[in-house]
């Protein structure tokens, strides 16, 4: 079995979960959005999480490709340096990084758009590579 996603990572972004943080790291975009706008739920749903990042972490272990590119390190970079670009550079997406990084992010919305697709972007590539 491939191991994608970090228990550890998860438990981590949990702590700020009320901004959804860990379920957009394990592919949750929707409730990501719905915990970052409803402070997880006002907090009920955040700490349900507690008990479910486990499931959350087999289920993205199941649902995405392992290889080269680590979920992890594409995570942390697209968290505290996205508006860089680091995170597309390390994925080998050399162009968008650069745009990125001239525009602040391709002026943020592309962070947003990347919080979203991260692990699938993650994912195909790793496929590539793998093929």
């Amino acid at each position: 079995m491939q191991d994608t996603h970090s228990k550890l990572i998860g438990y981590l972004l949990w702590i700020f979960g009320f901004t959804g943080a860990h379920r957009f790291y394990y592919g949750k975009p929707v409730t990501g959005t719905i915990w970052f706008l409803t402070l997880g739920l006002c907090g009920i749903g955040w700490l349900i999480d507690l008990f479910l990042i486990p499931a959350m972490d087999r289920e993205a272990d199941f649902r995405f490709q392992a290889g080269d590119i680590d979920y992890t390190v594409g995570w942390l970079l697209l968290t505290f340096l996205g508006v860089f670009g680091i995170h597309r550079m390390y994925m080998g997406k050399w162009l968008t990084g650069i745009l990125y990084l001239c525009t602040f992010g391709f002026f943020l919305i592309g962070i947003l758009v990347d919080f979203w697709t991260l692990n699938d972007q993650i994912s195909v590539k790793n496929s590539e590579r793998n093929a």
